[in-house]
C-alpha cells in the first residue's frame, strides 16, 4: 500500500477522456517550461557578456598591474624582479601608456592610447598575439634600440670632478706628457695666480674640487689668499707647462651676395602657397619605401585601421599632445611627432580597444616624454585569474612603502563588471517571477483536482488511507508537473542558446562594445535554474495538498 499515492497522482494527471494529460495540467507544465527556458537563456546571455568582457579585457590588459605614485618609475626593473618571485605570478613586463594623436594622410584620430611594450616580454603577459588578424610583431623594435637617457631631475646637481682631470668647461686642457690639470691648478694656486688661470668656470670647478676634498691643504690655503690682479700670461704658461694656449680670433669678413639675385619670374612673381622642401633636402620617411622599412613598428586595432584607411606597411605619424609647463620656466613643451610603420593589426572584439589602442616598442613610447627610462607601470600574468585579487594583495604587501599601488583586473574594470553582475542578478530575479506565476497555475490546477476528486478522497480515507498518504498524492502530482515543466524548459533553453550562438545575433559595437550577442552555456547555471523551478513547484503544492489531507470522509460524501 506504500506505492499507491504515486500511482494515484499519475492517474490524476490524465483526463476523463483517457488523454495522457489533462488540459489544466498541460498549461501548468507549459508555464513552468517557459519560465525555466527564459531564465536559462537570460542567465546564459548575461554570463556570456561577463565572459566576453573578461576575455576582451584580459586580452589587452594583464591580470595584475603595479603603479607608482610618482612622476618617474625608473626602478621598474627591481619591481619586476620582486613581483616575478611572488608565488602564482607567471610572467612580468613593463609598459608605458599615454594619449596621442594618430595621422595617416588627411585622416586623423584623436584620443588614441599609445601603449609601449617590450616585444619579448609582452607575449608572455598579454594575449595580444592571439588577436592579431594580419601581420606579426616582428619588426616592432629597431635593431640596436636603447632606452632614452635619464634627464637631470634636480637644479642642485653638483658637478663632480672627472677622474681623468678633464672637463668640457675647463679653459685649460693639458696635452699628453704635460702636468695633469688638477696638479697644474694646485701649483698655480700655490703661486697665488688662480683667478687668471681658471676664469669664472674654472673657479667654480675648483670650488667643487675643494668641497669634495680632492685639493691639497696648500691649494686650500692659497685659495683663501689669492690676489685680485692676474699675473702675466708668460708666467701662467710656465707654471702650466705649456698647457694653456692662446688663440688669435679670426678676422671678421663681411659676406656679400655675388651674381644676379633677381628671383625667377622677377620681383612681381608670387611665392608658392605650400613651402615644401625637396625630398633630397628634407627626406620624408612616409614617402620613401626604403626609409619606411627602417621605421619602428606599430600595431593598430582593426576599427582604427579602417577609420584611418591604413594597411600593412603604411606609414603613420603619431603626435604627442602639449604636456604643459616644463621645469625651469621654459614654457610649455612642444608636441613631438614621430613616424611608424604598421606591422600588424589586431581585433580584440571590443570596440573600445579596437578603435583606441596602438602598440609600439617601449623605447619608442618613452622617447615622447622627457622622463628617460621611465614607465607607467608593471603588469603581471598569474596562473589562476580567480586568485588575481589574492596575488595582488601579496604584491602590495611586498612593495608596501606608500609609493606603489597594485590593482587586479577586477579592480581595474570595477565599474564594468559590477554593472554586469547587478544586471545578471536583476534579470534573474525578474525572470524567476515567471516561474512563480507558473507555480500559481500549478496551485490552481491542484485545487481544481482536489475539488473534482473529493468523493474519491473521502472513499480513500474511509478505506483507511492516512492524511499523510493523501498529502503525498498531490505533492507527487505537483512535483511531476514541476519536473516535466523544468525538463522541457531546460531542453528548450539549451536549444535556444545553441540557436543564438549559431546565428550570431548582431549588436551595435558602439553601444554594446561587442559585435554579436554572446551566449555561454554553463551546466552549473542550468542545474541551479532547474533546482529553483522544482522547489517553487513543490512549495506551490503545499496549500492544495494540505486542503485534501484535512478533508473528512463525511464532507466528501455529503457533497455527493
Amino acid at each position: 500500500m506504500s506505492g499507491y499515492p504515486l500511482q494515484i497522482a499519475i492517474r490524476y494527471l490524465g483526463s476523463k477522456k483517457r488523454a495522457f494529460i489533462s488540459v489544466g495540467n498541460a498549461f501548468a507544465i507549459v508555464g513552468v517550461a517557459l519560465g525555466v527556458a527564459a531564465l536559462a537563456i537570460v542567465m546564459s546571455v548575461t554570463g556570456g557578456f561577463q565572459e566576453q568582457f573578461r576575455e576582451k579585457v584580459l586580452g589587452v590588459n594583464a591580470h595584475v598591474i603595479v603603479l607608482k605614485y610618482a612622476m618617474h618609475f625608473r626602478d621598474y626593473r627591481d619591481v619586476m624582479q620582486k613581483v616575478g618571485e611572488v608565488p602564482g605570478v607567471e610572467a612580468v613586463a613593463p609598459f608605458v601608456i599615454n594619449p596621442m594623436m594618430v595621422t595617416h594622410g588627411d585622416r586623423t584620430a584623436t584620443g588614441v592610447l599609445l601603449k609601449g611594450v617590450d616585444p619579448e616580454l609582452m607575449p608572455k603577459v598579454l594575449d595580444l598575439p592571439r588577436h592579431i588578424t594580419a601581420g606579426s610583431l616582428e619588426g616592432m623594435r629597431k635593431p640596436g634600440a636603447k632606452p632614452p637617457e635619464n634627464p637631470k631631475d634636480s637644479f642642485f646637481d653638483v658637478k663632480q670632478a672627472p677622474k681623468d682631470g678633464s672637463s668640457d668647461t675647463d679653459p685649460v686642457k693639458p696635452d699628453q706628457g704635460k702636468l695633469p690639470l688638477h696638479e697644474a691648478i694646485e701649483r698655480q694656486i700655490a703661486a697665488d695666480k688662480v683667478d687668471s688661470v681658471l676664469g669664472d668656470a674654472g673657479v667654480a670647478d675648483l670650488a667643487t674640487l675643494i668641497a669634495t676634498g680632492a685639493a691639497s691643504e696648500i691649494a686650500k690655503n692659497a685659495w683663501e689668499k689669492r690676489p685680485a690682479q692676474p699675473p702675466p700670461p708668460d708666467e701662467i704658461d710656465a707654471i702650466l707647462g705649456g698647457g694653456r694656449k692662446t688663440e688669435t680670433p679670426p678676422a671678421k669678413t663681411e659676406l656679400l651676395p655675388t651674381g644676379d639675385v633677381t628671383p625667377t619670374g622677377g620681383y612681381a612673381s608670387e611665392l608658392p602657397k605650400d613651402d615644401v622642401l625637396p625630398q633630397e633636402i628634407d627626406p620624408d620617411p612616409c614617402r620613401s619605401p626604403s626609409l619606411t622599412q627602417a621605421l619602428p613598428g606599430v600595431v593598430v586595432g582593426a576599427s582604427l585601421a579602417k577609420r584611418l584607411a591604413v594597411g600593412l606597411g603604411d606609414c603613420l605619424q603619431i603626435t604627442s599632445p602639449q604636456i604643459g609647463m616644463a621645469y625651469g620656466g621654459s614654457g610649455a613643451r612642444p608636441p613631438i611627432a614621430k613616424q611608424f610603420r604598421v606591422i600588424a593589426m589586431f581585433e580584440a572584439g571590443f570596440d573600445q580597444y579596437d578603435s583606441k589602442l596602438v602598440y609600439t616598442d617601449l623605447y619608442e613610447a618613452q622617447a615622447f616624454y622627457e622622463q628617460g627610462d621611465s614607465v607607467t607601470g608593471v603588469e603581471a600574468k598569474v596562473t589562476d585569474i580567480e586568485r588575481a585579487s589574492a596575488i595582488s594583495k601579496k604584491v602590495d604587501a611586498l612593495l608596501a612603502n606608500g609609493v606603489y599601488h597594485t590593482m587586479d583586473w577586477r579592480e581595474l574594470n570595477h565599474g564594468l563588471f559590477t554593472a554586469l553582475f547587478i544586471q545578471q542578478i536583476a534579470m534573474s530575479v525578474v525572470l524567476t517571477l515567471i516561474i512563480v506565476v507558473a507555480a500559481f497555475t500549478v496551485v490552481a490546477t491542484l485545487i481544481m483536482v482536489v475539488l473534482d476528486k473529493r468523493k474519491e478522497i473521502a472513499l480513500l480515507k474511509a478505506l483507511g488511507a492516512s492524511d499523510e498518504a493523501v498529502l503525498r498524492i498531490f505533492v507527487y502530482q505537483g512535483g511531476i508537473i514541476g519536473f516535466l515543466g523544468t525538463a522541457l524548459g531546460l531542453v528548450a533553453g539549451w536549444v535556444g542558446c545553441k540557436a543564438l550562438g549559431a546565428y550570431g545575433f548582431p549588436l551595435d559595437p558602439k553601444v554594446y562594445f561587442i559585435s554579436k550577442l554572446p551566449v555561454n552555456v554553463r551546466p552549473t547555471e542550468f542545474l541551479i535554474t532547474g533546482y529553483v523551478a522544482i522547489i517553487i513547484c513543490l512549495v506551490a503544492t503545499i496549500f492544495p495538498a494540505l486542503y485534501a489531507a484535512r478533508l473528512r470522509p463525511s464532507d466528501g460524501l455529503r457533497a455527493e
